[in-house]
Formats: C-alpha cells, structure tokens, sequence
C-alpha cells in the first residue's frame, strides 16, 4: 500500500482510516489486530484495567536506619546544590528531613519509628474501671477489718483485767 506524506509527516496508509495513528507510530489496526493495547476485553465487552496501576496509592515508609543514614548525608553535604542532588536522588522533599530531623532531636531512634495512624487504644475499658473499684473497695474493706481486730484485742485485754470470763471463740459459726 502506499504511504501519504502531508508537510513532511507520515499521515498513514492510503485508503486505511484517515489521520488516526497511535502514539508508538503504529497505526490503530495494526495495534488491535497484534494485541498492542494496553486495555483487551474480557468476553464481556469490559476493559481489563492495566495491572501496573495500583488501584489505590501506597504510602511510603521510611525506616529509622534509613532516616538516619540520609540525615546523616544531608549533615555532610557542604558544596551549593549537593542537598538537591542527595533529594532528587533518593526522591525526598525537604520536608522529610525538617521531619526527621526534629524527631531525631527529641528521641533518637525512638523518634524516628514511623508513629501508627488512627484512634489511640483507650487505657480506661470498662473492665479496668471496674479492676480500680474493687481494688479501692478492697482497700476499705481492709482497713475497716483491721479496725474491728484492733477493738476485739483492746475488749479481750479489758475483759482480762476486769476478771469478766469471756464466752470460748468461735471459728464464725454459732453452736
């Protein structure tokens, strides 16, 4: 077939579509008949979208030795324009070492641990508010004991001195 040229460009083959050409310069029925499209339909007419393209984003994490070791090369950069290189290079903004640093100043590597995200665990369940009332009611109740005891010993001695016979103890149940 022959090849129309219009102002020094390739426009396609002639009596094939007209103007249309994909960007890889392989003409649209070249690309479906090969398979060269990105998207291929399943059966049912839908796309299958292109795997390569997470369907949502992942957030990078840095580690804490990483942190450390690119601080540690952004402290040793001194010439101009040696910061943005080490940036550019490790695909970091400034803002990640203002971040790091100040974490880095407040704890080491404590600071540098990537913190988790969403609601904190709440230390006040209600079976732990329910652990310190009896723990408070068992206090009470200890020293309230420990009152009756000091009283029984003071009649028991008053008893001995006065000559009153006491009735034989009892281990807590009646005869």
């Amino acid at each position: 077939m022959e090849k129309t040229w219009v102002s020094g460009k390739q426009q396609g083959e002639a009596g094939g579509t007209e103007g249309g050409r994909s960007p890889t310069g392989v003409p649209p029925a070249a690309a479906a008949a090969t398979g060269g499209g990105s998207r291929t339909n399943t059966g049912n007419g839908q796309p299958i979208a292109d795997p390569a393209v997470p369907e949502k984003p992942v957030r990078r994490r840095f580690t804490a030795e990483y942190k450390l070791r690119v601080l540690g090369e952004a402290d040793r950069c001194t010439q101009p324009g040696q910061l943005g290189v080490l940036l550019r290079r490790e695909g970091l903004y400034s803002s990640h070492l203002n971040t790091w640093r100040q974490q880095r100043e407040t704890g080491a590597l404590a600071g540098l641990t990537p913190k988790r995200r969403g609601r904190k665990p709440q230390p006040s369940g209600p079976l732990i508010a329910e652990n310190e009332g009896l723990r408070r009611e068992n206090q009470r109740l200890a020293a309230k004991l420990h009152q009756a005891e000091t009283i029984i010993e003071v009649q028991k001695k008053l008893s001995e001195a006065l000559g009153i016979p006491l009735p034989p103890e009892s281990n807590g149940s009646k005869p």
